[in-house]
């Protein structure tokens, strides 16, 4: 192994398990570059999926294709910023133009390179802040197949939703042959046991219809800032950022 990663990762596995107090301006850090650099942006959704598929996957075509349309409908996109789904998302999003194109890298020992396609890109040094980041200014969440990673922030975003600390978000899985057993192990075994209840289910929608999925995105703006005006939050920057957009679309 490199030497330098081997340092690295040394640095990064001290670091995590310190009771530094310097570890809390590191994390303050990274809430402070992200609230500065995402508060302001307008209406986003969120992509997520795997790092490891290649640029010929279907999954990989399936995310570029939903975020040119969701781009092209003026929605800025958010990865994780790294390969595979994260770079298909942010592909997307350049080639339709005119819209941002984030990604929100992680700091780890093997590190992971930001995707060429990004027109605004973060480095986090923690999981937790980096996911704040993910799923705070977005309007969705779309989930594509991934990993242990991916299925930890769909888990995440349907707890938020669950719990009410996000509202008005839509969630939707893409990739039907690969989610539906997730749903039915929930329809059938999570309900009956009663761990999470039968409308649990209606928080998230699975379909691989690109156009639907662009057009419930589009369409929702407006329930966003309902929902953001009934917990009297309508002096924030971002309620203002999606007040412009919906202005902007009722001038065309």
């Amino acid at each position: 192994m490199d030497s330098f990663l081997v340092e690295k990762q040394k640095r990064y596995i001290k670091d995590i398990k310190s009771a530094d107090t310097w570890s809390v301006f590191k994390i303050i850090a990274d809430f402070v570059r992200g609230f500065d650099e995402l508060g302001e942006m307008g209406p986003s959704v969120t992509i997520f999926g795997s790092a490891r598929l290649p640029r010929e996957h279907r999954y990989y075509q399936m995310a570029m294709e939903l975020s040119e349309k969701l781009a092209a409908k003026g929605l800025n996109i958010i990865s994780g910023g790294g390969p595979g789904i994260m770079e298909a998302a942010n592909a997307g999003a350049a080639k339709a133009g005119g819209v941002e194109s984030v990604g929100l890298n992680i700091d780890l020992p093997f590190e992971q390179a930001i995707n060429p396609f990004t027109t605004k890109n973060l480095t986090f040094d923690y999981f937790f802040s980096r996911k704040v980041m993910l799923v705070k200014y977005s309007l969705a969440y779309v989930v594509l197949p991934g990993g242990f990673g991916t299925l930890d922030e769909l888990f995440e975003s349907l707890t938020l939703a669950q719990t009410k600390k996000v509202d008005g978000v839509k969630i939707f899985l893409v990739g039907k042959d690969f989610y539906q057993p997730i749903v039915d192990f929930m329809r059938n075994t999570m309900v009956p046991l009663g761990v999470i209840s039968p409308d649990d289910l209606n928080l998230f929608t699975i379909t691989d219809d690109l156009d639907a999925i662009t057009s419930d995105i589009h369409a929702s703006v407006v329930e966003q800032m309902v929902q953001l005006k009934r917990m009297h939050l309508e002096s924030t920057a971002y309620y203002k950022t999606l007040k412009k957009f919906v202005k902007k679309e009722r001038d065309r």
